[in-house]
């Protein structure tokens, strides 16, 4: 070749040129030796077997090398040249002894023998080089770009000599300083005068230049734009002094004295594990070379080779049509590569190691990466200085981009985010450092099940994020990184590897390293999620290994909302809005729900449906399940090892909210998630599910849940009052609307037009009483029902008046009996008295007996066995009734009075006697003796009202005292009592229980019921040969006393009245025969008395 520019580009730069040299004439020509002393160098003969001119017998030199070198060098030319320009640049050499180092060099590189040695000892490489001119230089050039294929030892070694001997001098680089010049002398990194007399090394001058193409890259203030030329000049010595650090005379002179603290046993190489430890010279060396592989990995010598194969294999090798810049970026090869390991294939074990190590260099300097120095100088000076090494300015940013230290501009949040991808630390957190140490103790702890450097070890920490085992550093580091990795599904690999094939298949995903306008990476989880909850009538599902990991996903974000993308991106306003000040564990996106009507419209499309999915998928709120663990072990386990989760789990939690292993935190958060779904039919799934096609048929343009439930349940009502045949609502819907009425009952925030029309009257009577377990709606507003306002009295009458209705939707009445119950409440009252009720169940049980017997409209059965009965004898008490008031028992006491005079309809009948006999042994089942007698009973009888036997007692005692009654009221009422029991036995229970026996013996045969068994008994009273039992006797006297009195007390008002009297008085056939004989005699008379005073003359007659 005639000149450089004939070399191939790749060899141009390296190429050794013959220079002219004025002073060589002056000199001893060393050069008829200098091959041969190099031959016998590489070859490994003694330096005592060559002969002729020796380098340490000049002159110039002699003292420099008796002075420096090892005796056993003195004899071989190459060994002394090597010790005398391995000595540090301070070290005094004299000025001609460097003019004749110099010139030997540049000899020794042009001399015709050096070929020929190279010819001998190189035989295989020299096929490769066969082409190139001989005379000129380029041989040298050849060997060293071919250096890696050399086989022979002999070669080899001799190649290292030589490349020692080029590289300890700039210009006797081929081209070097033409394409350079310039540069050279605006950067003023030295003279290019080929006469002045420089020391031996001129690695300052490259290493200049070096740290201005970083500068360059770096966009840095003042930055000099270096010539294209001159840049691939520096990185092809950068590239060619790769494998062997004496090469690099900047970095060899800088960091000598380090290498031999750190890396004494190692051959010819340097570490950059030990840069945090080693001197500050020797740093920036390392520095300035780690950009430089940044830019170019080839300059790394080590990963070139590892990952020669893998990078032709995979077709990582620069591509023609694209800019070689890219190509040859660190970054590239990474991504490269990585995306081979994603998808499955293999990439050798060295290649993989020197990846790891790059990776790692990457994560913790952040100054490695031009684009984030040149981004994110603004961050960085404003939040993260003085944070230089072990990652830590790179968690800095990260922390800032999450928003917890401010904003980071877009261009540096890619620059990040380019970064991470190809750093991968998602595929082994070793790589972060400051992960790693942050994290050591808590994976020592809660993940030493887990291989170390798996991915699953990220899954881990996420698990027990804000658990006791997690300690605030590792905290800190693990959502800074999992911010990056949340926001592109390729770095999570386990998600990567289990849904490649679905995201190709349903959402049209490019490669692992390539990146699409229509579906980016934060698009692509969107798509996933979406499909992963798909029914199969919707079609194109996910494969069920990549549910779990989406599922997986999913946990994990629900513990930060900033894990979130598209919750952050569409919902920042919102959250500085609304929840600027919910900071805690979990509660920006329960604020984000409370506020949902509030938020922007494309916020509330996000949050609406994440809460959707979180109602089929409850799991998914990770702190919740957590919290409510002991809950779910006892009651829920067999819901929540189902792999396909339909809403069943947080059905389960409702149900059990009230089990002593429910602890305060997992109540308040099903409470919280049971009051959000309130605001949508469709965050409740199963609800949902079943009733979305009745909703939309009729119940249109309603939304908020409890008008849905309203609308439905209205539908339901009227079609079974109206006995229609088919019910216009689904069964299966009729079935869960069931369960959401009954869920809906337990805590009065579920039904909002109730709780907002009884808040005042919430805050003023039951303030202390505790919401849920339907305490504040029964156990406080009902039982001061008489101090509500208007419109409270009503809303709690309407329901209790729908409870009655349907006793399953009382949710205090099925929780406490939920043992008990067989039917309903009508069951329930007819086993009050067994012995095998429980207690609290029977308690209940007559509170809402209490309840039911204050209006008749709350008790369904009574209503529609006395629908005739009571417009027929209570018309005058319904006509002053409201909806809104109880009737206080008004028309119960009505139908009783009628019941009394045997004037009901046999149903309506049944269905008071069931009532008296009730009340007759509870006096607080009579409203209208309990209100007209309040102050009686305290003063006659307290003992008996304290006991709350329900034997009938107070009753007793009221009707013993009935002289000592002050009020007419109750007075009347207990009269009213004593007429009731003349009509029926078992209204009166003393007497019943003192005359069971007898009734037994003695009325066995006589239906209950119209005086009739009372008849019996009073009969046998007065029969002399009937012999009653002496307690039955006592009180059966007793009775009649009391009825006798009554008779004189409250006589009769009217015909009616005295008609019935005498139908229920045990005297009724004799008083019946006397009325018989009065009327016989009476017409008797008339006719008599007719006959005399009524004769007609026969005149008259005839007329």
């Amino acid at each position: 070749m005639a000149a450089c520019g004939r070399v191939q580009p790749l060899l141009l730069l390296m190429s050794l040129c013959l220079l002219s040299v004025q002073s060589r004439a002056a000199l001893p020509n060393p050069g008829n030796n200098a091959a041969a002393a190099a031959a016998a160098a590489s070859s490994g003969a003694q330096s005592r077997r060559s002969t002729g001119w020796k380098l340490a017998e000049e002159q110039a030199c002699r003292e420099d090398v008796t002075r420096l070198c090892p005796k056993h060098t003195w004899t071989n030319n190459l060994s002394v040249l090597e010790c005398l320009q391995d000595k540090k640049e301070d070290t005094e050499i004299a000025t001609d002894c460097n003019h004749l180092l110099w010139n030997y060099k540049l000899n020794l590189t042009t001399d015709p023998k050096f070929e020929s040695v190279a010819l001998e000892v190189c035989t295989s490489t020299m096929l490769e080089c066969a082409d190139e001119e001989r005379g000129k230089g380029y041989l040298m050039s050849c060997l060293v770009d071919h250096r890696i294929n050399v086989t022979e030892r002999q070669c080899h070694q001799y190649i290292t000599k030589m490349t020692s001997i080029i590289f300890s001098d700039y210009r006797l680089i081929c081209g070097f300083m033409d394409k350079c010049r310039e540069d050279i002398n605006t950067l003023q990194c030295g003279s290019i005068a080929v006469g002045e007399k420089d020391l031996h090394s001129q690695g300052e001058v490259i290493a200049c230049l070096e740290r201005a193409l970083v500068r360059e890259a770096e966009q840095q203030d003042k930055a000099h734009q270096i010539k294209d030329a001159c840049k691939k000049s520096i990185m092809r010595v950068a590239e060619l002094s790769a494998d062997d650090f004496h090469l690099d005379r900047y970095l060899y002179f800088s960091c000598r004295d380090d290498r031999e603290r750190f890396c004494e046993n190692v051959c010819v190489s340097f570490s950059y594990s030990f840069l945090s430890s080693i001197t500050i010279p020797c740093r920036n060396a390392l520095t300035t070379r780690q950009k430089l592989i940044a830019q170019d990995y080839k300059v790394s010598y080590s990963l070139a080779k590892a990952c020669k194969a893998d990078l032709r294999k995979y077709r990582c090798n620069p591509d023609t049509s694209m800019p070689r810049a890219r190509e040859a970026r660190l970054s590239y090869l990474l991504l490269c590569l990585e995306s081979a390991v994603h998808r499955g294939r293999t990439v050798t074990g060295d290649c993989q190691g020197e990846m790891l190590d790059y990776r790692r260099m990457l994560m913790e300097d952040f100054s490695l990466s031009p684009e984030i120095v040149l981004h994110c100088r603004g961050e960085i000076e404003a939040h993260c200085s003085g944070l230089h090494r072990k990652g830590r300015t790179l968690h800095c940013l990260m922390r800032v981009a999450r928003g917890d230290k401010g904003t980071v501009d877009n261009l540096c949040q890619t620059a990040l985010q380019t970064l991470i991808q190809s750093a991968d630390p998602g595929a082994d957190y070793r790589i972060d450092r400051a992960l790693n140490e942050a994290c050591e103790s808590v994976i020592q702890t809660a993940c030493k099940h887990i291989r170390s450097g798996d991915p699953m070890i990220l899954s881990c920490l996420m698990e027990h994020l804000y658990t006791e085992k997690m300690v605030q550093d590792c905290e800190h580091r693990l959502l800074e990184l999992q911010y990056f990795i949340s926001r592109d599904w390729k770095l999570d690999p386990i998600l990567y590897r289990k849904c490649q094939n679905d995201a190709s298949r349903l959402c049209y995903t490019p490669s692992w390293n390539e990146s699409s306008e229509l579906m980016p990476p934060g698009a692509v989880f969107s798509c996933l999620y979406r499909h992963a909850y798909r029914t199969e009538e919707q079609g194109r599902r996910l494969t069920r290994d990549c549910k779990v990991e989406v599922q997986r996903i999913l946990h994990q974000r629900a513990l930060d909302v900033k894990l979130d993308p598209e919750l952050q991106k569409r919902c920042m306003t919102d959250l500085g809005k609304w929840c600027s000040e919910k900071t805690d564990t979990g509660q920006e996106l329960e604020c984000l729900q409370d506020h949902l009507e509030d938020l922007v419209s494309s916020c509330r499309d996000v949050v609406g449906n994440l809460t959707e999915l979180e109602s089929e998928d409850i799991q998914i709120e990770a702190l919740l399940i957590r919290a409510c663990e002991p809950v779910i072990q006892s009651h829920c386990h067999d819901v929540a090892d189902n792999q396909i989760d339909t809403g069943n789990l947080l059905e389960c939690l409702v149900q059990n909210k009230h089990q002593r292993e429910m602890n305060d935190k997992c109540a308040v958060g099903v409470t919280h998630f049971q009051l959000v779904q309130m605001k949508d039919f469709r965050f409740s799934y199963k609800f949902k599910m079943a009733c979305k096609e009745d909703v939309l048929k009729l119940c249109p343009n309603i939304e908020k849940k409890a008008d849905v439930v309203i609308c439905l349940s209205t539908t339901v009502r009227n079609d079974t009052l109206q006995d229609v045949k088919d019910q216009r609502v689904s069964l299966k819907c009729r079935k869960q609307l069931r369960v959401e009425e009954l869920e809906m009952s337990e805590d009065i925030r579920l039904e909002p037009e109730l709780h907002d029309a009884c808040k005042k009257d919430i805050n003023k009577l039951c303030s202390s009483v505790a919401y849920g377990n339907a305490q504040v709606i029964i156990e406080c507003l009902k039982e001061n029902k008489k101090q509500l306002s208007q419109v409270c009295h009503q809303k709690i009458f309407k329901l209790q008046e729908t409870e009655m209705m349907d006793p399953e939707l009382d949710y205090q009445l099925m929780r406490v009996c939920k043992q008990m119950i067989k039917n309903v409440l009508q069951c329930l009252k007819l086993n009050k008295n067994s012995e095998l009720m429980d207690p609290k169940c029977k308690q209940m049980i007559t509170k809402r007996q209490i309840t039911q017997n204050t209006d008749y409209r709350l008790n369904p059965v009574l209503r529609k066995a006395c629908k005739a009965d009571i417009p027929k004898f209570c018309q005058s008490i319904l006509n002053k009734a409201s909806d809104a008031n109880e009737l206080e028992g008004q028309v119960i006491s009505c139908l009783k009075l009628k019941y009394a005079d045997q004037r009901l309809s046999g149903d309506c009948e049944d269905q008071i006697r069931v009532i008296l006999q009730e009340s007759a042994l509870d006096y607080r089942l009579d409203p209208q003796l309990q209100v007209h007698c309040r102050n009686e009973i305290p003063r006659l009888c307290a003992e008996e009202a304290a006991a709350q036997e329900q034997t009938g007692q107070v009753e007793e005692c009221l009707k013993n005292n009935l002289l000592k009654i002050k009020q007419e009221e109750c007075k009347t009422e207990v009269l009213n009592m004593l007429k009731e029991s003349k009509a029926d036995i078992f209204v009166d229970p003393v007497l019943h229980t003192a005359c069971a026996l007898d009734l037994k013996h003695h009325c066995a045969a006589i239906n209950p019921g119209r005086g009739r068994q009372m008849s019996c008994l009073m009969e046998a009273l007065q029969d002399k040969q009937v012999r009653l039992q002496p307690e039955c006797k006592r009180r059966l006297q007793d009775r009649i006393d009391m009825w006798s009195y009554a008779a004189k007390v409250a006589p009769a008002e009217g015909f009616s009245d005295l008609a019935a009297q005498v139908m229920t008085s045990p005297s009724k056939n004799y008083i019946l025969f006397m009325i018989a004989l009065a009327v016989s005699l009476l017409f008797l008379v008339g006719l008599l008395c007719g006959r005399i005073t009524k004769r007609v003359t026969r005149e008259l007659k005839d007329r």
